[in-house]
């Protein structure tokens, strides 16, 4: 887990249905009356829900677990229980929902409002009212509710910006970003100071606004995955335009020229995409003594690395984030850009695809399995023979016996025979154990 949270796990479970009820009417002047037990409601869901609000996954940091709440069960008189309230999460505009264990990708949350339903609530079981047949006018049955989903979430956050600053540490991006935006960074005089990706507000002169990120401080050879590297550069993935930040003072001892040439080399390495996308240089810092003529410097370099591949010129902005000279023209430039760039989709509409496999289809998945423990004792199991054992109550024979038979017409009588189950032996599903008669 990096330091800052762009990926979290978390577990979420939905409600269980109601049990259904084992009920007889009692009434005066009706003899024998007949079944009354009402059915046990739905249990929650629990949904997903994009709030425009949130930019982080800060909130699930302390809170990992998600529970919904049952339905309610089965009542007399033939009154059925309540089904339980949906539980609602809310989760930042830019969310992937991946379940774990499948690697299956549930969805992408990407609208103010969108919902996405992560894990079913169980159906209520079903009241005596609903076994009765001409044959059993009066029966003893009823089920158990069914058991609401459980799975282990991987929620990632790809930040939504419109511009996206780029550049090494400490080149000003923070500080730049405080000054154009309410974002209020947190700023430090060292490398990486930046840690979560900061999202700011901006309004141009003329009233156009945008979302700006910081995208945090990339090293040399991030993309490989040194340091914090590529967790970083995956924020850039659905930014338009780019503003490459240049510290132009050189006051570290570095050549402004090297580092541009430095973090686009680490953009085009982790994803080749990223240099198609429009690119400003911002020439910060120009209130500094050498500023001016390492710009006279830069623009040389940047003339002669020109080649015709290079259709138009990328425009360079001086400013400075102290005098916040400058700064107004590069806002307009960047509006006027993103006018013609076209929505952040564009760029990976085919790999999205790919990563959206679905996992639902199972190759014939065997209703049960039998497997052997050390002593002897049988032991069953799978996801549909777990189910019908759940939503069976075995305080009443009649529910017994019908779950008897359901697991005779499944087969596994005749499979415990055939792998050699001899009368009396032991029989386990999950933690009931029966014995077995031929």
């Amino acid at each position: 887990m990096s330091m800052f949270l762009d990926q979290v796990t978390i577990d979420v479970k939905a409600g269980n249905g109601g049990d259904g009820m084992v009920a007889f009417r009692r009434e005066k002047y009706v003899p024998d009356g007949g079944p009354a037990g009402g059915d046990g409601g739905r249990g929650g869901s629990i949904i997903f829900q994009v709030d425009e609000g949130l930019r982080t996954l800060m909130d699930f940091r302390y809170n990992r677990h998600f529970k919904a709440t049952p339905g309610e069960h089965g009542m007399s008189k033939g009154m059925h229980g309540r089904g339980a309230e949906d539980t609602y999460v809310s989760v930042p505009p830019g969310t992937v929902v991946r379940d774990v264990e499948t690697g299956q990708v549930l969805g992408d949350l990407l609208v103010k409002g969108q919902t996405l339903l992560v894990a079913k609530g169980g159906r209520g079981g079903r009241g005596n009212i609903r076994f009765a047949t001409p044959r059993n006018p009066a029966p003893e049955i009823s089920e158990n509710g069914e058991p609401g989903q459980e799975r282990k979430l991987e929620l990632e956050l790809k930040v939504l910006a419109d511009v996206g600053l780029v550049g090494f540490p400490s080149v000003g991006k923070s500080t730049l970003l405080s000054i154009v935006s309410k974002a209020r960074p947190k700023i430090g005089a060292y490398h990486f100071t930046t840690i979560v990706p900061n999202l700011g507000m901006v309004t141009t002169s003329d009233g156009r606004s945008f979302v700006m990120a910081d995208l945090p401080g990339l090293i040399e050879g991030a993309s490989e995955g040194v340091g914090l590297g590529t967790q970083f550069l995956r924020h850039i993935e659905r930014t338009r335009v780019i503003l490459h930040v240049v510290d132009m003072s050189g006051m570290e001892g570095r050549d402004p020229f090297e580092d541009y040439l430095l973090i686009n080399k680490e953009l085009e390495s982790y994803d080749l995409r990223l240099m198609e996308r429009p690119q400003l240089i911002v020439a910060n810092k120009m209130d500094m003594p050498e500023a001016e003529e390492n710009l006279v410097e830069f623009k040389k370099k940047l003339a002669e690395l020109k080649t015709d591949e290079w259709e138009d010129d990328i425009k360079i902005f001086p400013i400075s984030g102290v005098t916040q000279q400058g700064v107004a023209p590069l806002l307009n430039a960047t509006a006027d850009l993103l006018e013609v760039t076209p929505e952040f989709p564009l760029y990976f509409e085919d790999e999205e695809e790919e990563d959206v496999v679905n996992y639902t289809f199972k190759e014939d998945e065997p209703e049960f399995t039998i497997s052997r423990e050390d002593d002897a004792t049988w032991v069953l199991s799978g996801d549909k023979l777990e189910k019908l054992f759940v939503m069976t109550n075995f305080d009443r024979e009649e529910s017994t016996m019908k779950f008897a038979r359901q697991l005779r017409g499944m087969g596994v009588d005749e499979t415990l025979r055939t792998m050699g189950a001899k009368d009396g032996d032991l029989v386990r599903i999950k933690d009931f154990v029966f014995e077995f008669v031929d």
